[in-house]
């Protein structure tokens, strides 16, 4: 039986150890979500086209465009930060790994197009 359990101990290990790495990584993704959803959704729409009644009004970006994706990372970064036109600042409000998270998923918008 002792035998048995040191045999088994490590695959056990390793298997709480990709639930763990895998749980963890759905709750960055519904987090991001949540973060696009809070903030970004009244303007840019749930798909980033800008499609909403706000960002027509103000005329906000398609996130899929040509135009928002050809921006670098840092780029992106720094218009949710900093804001630019009429898009608000949002770098005292979120955390900038938030931030980070929200270029990622703006990239994943536009793969997924």
């Amino acid at each position: 039986m002792r035998r048995m359990f040191f045999q088994l101990a490590p695959a056990i290990i390793l298997i709480c150890f990709a639930i763990l790495v895998f749980s963890l990584s759905l709750r960055a993704q519904s987090d991001v979500a949540k973060t696009y959803k809070t903030n970004c959704v009244l303007c840019h729409a749930a798909d980033g086209s800008g499609s909403t009644a706000s960002g027509k009004a103000m005329k906000a970006k398609d996130l899929k465009s040509p135009e928002v994706q050809g921006k670098s990372d840092a780029e992106l970064a720094e218009f949710i930060t900093q804001g630019k036109g009429k898009m608000p600042a949002f770098g005292k409000k979120l955390k900038p790994e938030d931030i980070k998270q929200l270029v990622a998923y703006t990239r994943d918008m536009a793969a997924k197009k």
